[in-house]
């Protein structure tokens, strides 16, 4: 839905606008969504309105072997090198969760080598210990790195921080907050 709502805001359409009946205005706007659920990307698949702008894949993006190929493949089919902007919406918890704070330097890196301009929604680190106590509660045991993860706290101050100093973006606007309390960061490379 998110993905959908995304494409018809940049092309000015109203909701119920465009769609399988009618082509969609902006044939050079094509959005890539990706997620690591392939239910999820099936759903989407199945009901987007633009099936020929808007392509939807499962993709682990951790998993280098895969995602590099793929990536490639994709932007060379429209002759790029790299997107013009990526979205990352609540994500950067899940690969900070599983894979360490290694594994989130490595993710923002990999996407500020991809993306002139990156859209980027860190969860704060509320969210990290309310994930780890939902964990606990199902009688589960702790995610892997959350015990030893340095990255902690202020996760906007630190992915910024990540971004501008490791990654050499720029902060270019801070949107604020969302209704879930989540701060919207455009980044520029």
């Amino acid at each position: 839905e998110l993905s959908v709502a995304l494409y018809r805001h940049l092309l000015g359409l109203e909701e119920g606008e465009g769609g399988l009946d009618q082509p969609a205005a902006g044939k050079d706007l094509n959005l890539l969504c990706c997620d690591i659920d392939p239910v999820l990307i099936e759903r989407a698949q199945q009901c987007s309105p633009f099936p020929a702008s808007i392509s939807f894949a499962s993709l682990d993006i951790m998993d280098c072997s895969a995602r590099g190929p793929f990536l490639s493949s994709h932007l060379s089919r429209f002759g790029r090198s790299a997107f013009d902007i990526g979205f990352c919406m609540s994500v950067t918890m899940w690969i900070h969760l599983n894979h360490g704070d290694s594994g989130l330097i490595e993710f923002l890196s990999f996407l500020s080598s991809l993306c002139k301009y990156l859209l980027i929604e860190p969860q704060p680190w509320k969210c990290y210990r309310a994930a780890a106590r939902r964990l606990r509660k199902l009688g589960r045991n702790d995610f892997d790195h959350f015990r030893s993860l340095a990255i902690n706290g202020d996760m906007v101050e630190r992915i910024t921080e990540i971004l501008t100093k490791d990654c050499a973006m720029e902060l270019v606007c801070c949107f604020g907050n969302t209704s879930w309390d989540r701060s919207l960061l455009l980044f520029k490379s």
